[in-house]
């Protein structure tokens, strides 16, 4: 279809959101849309002048911010499905957490997962943590058998990241922090992330949605510069915690733990674990 200059400047951003996010436009006309609707001049058989540089960039600046706008979702049971299927495509979502909103992928896609470094902009040195939808998940993917009877339950659901090593039995695909023996695991208390994870059947890889050593993200605004490289975007509102993240506690010692950062829980962290038994280690 056809959108001569006239109509199309008086068309609602609505209707022309269509146009440039999905249908791409015939090559004769005013104006083509390449990626990401980027406006790119033609001259129209007939008429002479060309496709306004002012209009251009109004029109590129506009749609391209109706396209991400229109990948912002609302985080809810409603949306849950169409999260799963994005996972299991392979793709990235963004997602609000009982923390902070993090990137979520299938932590078993090493192309998801190199994806994720790519828009945080992180050295793959630096290791990514999972999350699974339900305690009972951890066993699959790493150690647990030394652990104290009951110590997972009562961290988890919960601010908090426990490391345990990932051992023969995991079924982690070893392109996941590679060279690693030990993986960081969340089970958060968030309902809608944990219904992503057992509806994908995988662990997700898991990490802050911001770029790397900038602040973390309490709502989407905080990380707009990075909508577009989302599939989806869940908004949850503001979240309450604050930026300090979970904490963040080794647990693959006998009888010992290790707090690595503090984040929003660590007094509560330190009396379960003590509790349990556990004394602090070196």
């Amino acid at each position: 279809m056809n959108v001569p200059t006239k109509i199309a400047d008086r068309l609602p951003l609505h209707l022309l959101l269509p146009l440039a996010c999905r249908l791409p436009l015939p090559h004769s006309g005013v104006l083509r849309f390449g990626t990401l609707g980027t406006p790119q001049r033609r001259r129209r058989p007939g008429l002479g002048g060309s496709f306004p540089a002012e209009m251009a960039r109004s029109s590129e600046k506009n749609l391209s911010d109706a396209c991400m706008i229109s990948a912002v979702r609302p985080a809810t049971e409603a949306r849950a499905e169409e999260a799963i299927e994005a996972i299991k495509g392979g793709k990235v979502i963004a997602v609000p957490t009982d923390t902070l909103y993090g990137f979520a992928c299938d932590a078993c896609s090493s192309e998801a997962v190199n994806r994720i470094y790519e828009i945080k902009g992180r050295r793959h040195t630096s290791p990514l943590a999972i999350c699974v939808g339900d305690v009972s998940d951890i066993p699959r993917y790493a150690v647990t058998d030394h652990l104290p009877s009951g110590l997972l339950d009562a961290l988890l659901p919960g601010p908090v990241t426990v490391i345990l090593g990932r051992g023969d039995s995991s079924i982690l695909e070893k392109s996941l922090n590679p060279g690693l023996d030990s993986i960081g695991v969340r089970v958060p208390d968030s309902d809608f992330i944990r219904v992503i994870c057992r509806g994908s059947r995988s662990a997700l890889a898991l990490t802050s949605a911001n770029l790397s050593g900038q602040p973390s993200s309490v709502s989407i605004k905080d990380f707009e510069d990075l909508w577009e490289h989302c599939a989806y975007v869940y908004d949850g509102g503001i979240l309450p915690s604050g930026r300090a993240g979970s904490t963040i506690v080794d647990l693959t010692r006998l009888g010992k733990y290790r707090i690595l950062r503090p984040g929003s829980a660590k007094e509560e962290t330190i009396a379960i674990l003590e509790r349990h038994s556990l004394t602090e280690g070196s």
